[in-house]
């Protein structure tokens, strides 16, 4: 026990010490005080001799089941409660009778923690093949049905995005004219082009101006500024999937922008998961790391170039080169810029419509800023028709 615990021993002739030292009770010393003045004194039993203790403080002094003496002549009290009346501990009492193992005795290494992925993969799997499914037959059946596969996914991240921002920062958004205008947008990008895609842009942005009029000007300001920017987010950044349907090979241009998205997230996600090490945006996305995204620009290369080689009218192999890296740049890009609105909102998923995904927001992070990426390089590499 602790030397402290006790007090130091007093000078001879100081009343009210008694009991054993560090070295054990002070040999052919009469103690003192008044419990000794008693001529029975002289019959009382000599103090039994105690083993020597560690200091307290130290390792077998441990809540955690680590060995100590017991009894009421170890017990550590304040000064000021103890007595000349406390009993004299029995020597059975002096030590625990089934003293557990020290602490420091050899323990079993532990084992070693497996990497998660942190999502259920298995139903991940299955959603994503089950979309890739309709994305695909959609795709290559009817042009006009796949516009409606972007015109619900647009309502539906819409309504996901305004949502949240309700729920964590009291903006209302105007959803109406958002989901009417965004899908309105997709349709007209799809019809009229890049000009259809500005003027359905601008015409929602007044629309949402008009609609949040209807409502007391608190927080108008917010509001609308809210919905202009998940205007500009969602429906018109996707439109240019849309755009990309109306050439002549259309399918295997938004065939192509799917699979190098897909392919970049897989590359920097398997790189990162098996090798990543040095994180890229740690205050934004600490599961990136530099590793992940050298993952996908190699990834992204590789596809881009076989995609353009076989899939794009007139393309060249270089060419997707050129494309891969930009579609891992900005897929990268955008995955940040989704990861930055929902740690300001303190949220981990956007919504739970997709099991293993999150929701459609969180798949649409990477795909909508990739968008406008991949029409233009096609463009300039090979045309619009």
């Amino acid at each position: 026990m602790n030397d402290s615990s006790w007090g130091a021993p007093p000078a001879a002739g100081q009343a009210g010490y008694w009991g054993p030292t560090e070295r054990g009770p002070v040999q052919g010393a009469a103690p003192a005080g008044p419990a000794y003045d008693a001529p029975e004194a002289q019959q009382t039993r000599p103090m039994p001799i105690v083993p020597d203790v560690p200091a307290y403080g130290g390792d077998q002094d441990d809540d955690r089941g680590a060995a100590r003496l017991s009894g009421p002549l170890f017990r550590r009290q304040p000064p000021h409660t103890r007595s000349h009346d406390t009993p004299q501990a029995r020597p059975s009492e002096a030590a625990p009778q089934n003293p557990e193992p020290m602490p420091d005795a050899p323990q079993p290494a532990p084992q070693p923690q497996k990497k998660s992925a942190g999502r259920d993969l298995s139903a991940a799997i299955g959603v994503g093949v089950g979309l890739g499914v309709v994305i695909v037959a959609s795709l290559f059946i009817v042009k006009a049905l796949f516009v409606g596969v972007i015109a619900v996914a647009v309502v539906v991240g819409l309504w996901e995005l305004t949502k949240r921002l309700e729920e964590r920062k009291g903006v209302k958004a105007p959803v109406v004219p958002l989901a009417l205008g965004g899908a309105a947008m997709v349709v007209a990008g799809y019809v009229r082009g890049a000009e259809g895609a500005w003027v359905s842009m601008a015409l929602t942005a007044l629309a949402v101006l008009v609609w949040r009029m209807t409502e007391p000007p608190e927080g108008y300001l917010k509001d609308v500024t809210a919905g202009v920017f998940a205007a500009f987010y969602v429906p018109f950044l996707a439109t240019f999937v849309a755009m990309m349907l109306t050439a002549d090979d259309g399918p295997w241009r938004v065939l192509t922008f799917l699979l190098l998205t897909v392919v970049s997230d897989t590359g920097a996600y398997a790189i990162g998961w098996r090798f990543g090490k040095h994180k890229l945006a740690p205050r934004i996305s600490p599961g990136k790391t530099r590793e992940g995204l050298l993952g996908a620009v190699s990834f992204a290369m590789v596809a881009g170039a076989l995609c353009m080689q076989f899939l794009i009218d007139d393309g060249i192999w270089w060419q997707g080169l050129l494309l891969g890296l930009a579609v891992a740049a900005s897929a990268t890009l955008g995955d940040l810029g989704e990861s930055m609105i929902k740690r300001d909102l303190g949220i981990k998923d956007m919504g739970t419509l997709l099991p293993g995904h999150g929701g459609i927001m969180d798949r649409l992070d990477s795909l909508l800023p990739t968008a406008p990426v991949v029409w233009l390089l096609l463009v300039l590499f090979v045309g619009s028709g």
